[in-house]
């Protein structure tokens, strides 16, 4: 009996021991699968953390490109007003004289026409006065022939 207690004691052993050895490759089988995610879910982050980053990067250059193309746009709507507003007081400036112009030339053309309406009416008085005259004389003359 003893010897079949040993027996079975040493069959409990060997089984124990071979479940020790399938739980052991089990618990290692789970470690490696547990690395390998481990890893897997590492390279993933790191790639899309370089991702983002190379992302991030793109968005600064395109920021920073539209920044400048905003500034020269600017720059561009400052220009033309400051061209705009030269073309501006050059042709106010240009009116300006014209309009002195023409003031100058209507007053002289106004002096031109009051002198020359003086003119003629001093004719007209010295034709007045020297046909006035011929009448008197005339007047005169019959005056002394009756």
């Amino acid at each position: 009996m003893e010897t079949g207690i040993v027996n079975q004691n040493q069959t409990e052993i060997t089984h124990l021991k071979a479940t020790i050895v399938v739980l052991r490759e089990q618990l290692e089988a789970l470690s490696f699968d547990k690395e390998k995610a481990v890893q897997r879910a590492v390279l993933l982050s790191s790639d899309e953390i370089q991702q983002l980053k190379d992302m991030a990067s793109s968005l600064r250059s395109e920021l920073e490109n539209l920044r400048f193309e905003k500034d020269a746009a600017v720059q561009r709507a400052v220009q033309s007003s400051a061209d705009e507003i030269q073309q501006l007081k050059n042709t106010t400036s240009s009116l300006r004289s014209e309009l002195e112009n023409l003031r100058f030339e209507k007053d002289a053309a106004v002096q031109r026409a009051v002198q020359s309406s003086a003119d003629e009416i001093q004719q007209l008085k010295s034709t007045i006065a020297s046909l006035r005259s011929e009448m008197e004389s005339k007047k005169k003359r019959e005056h002394r022939k009756q």
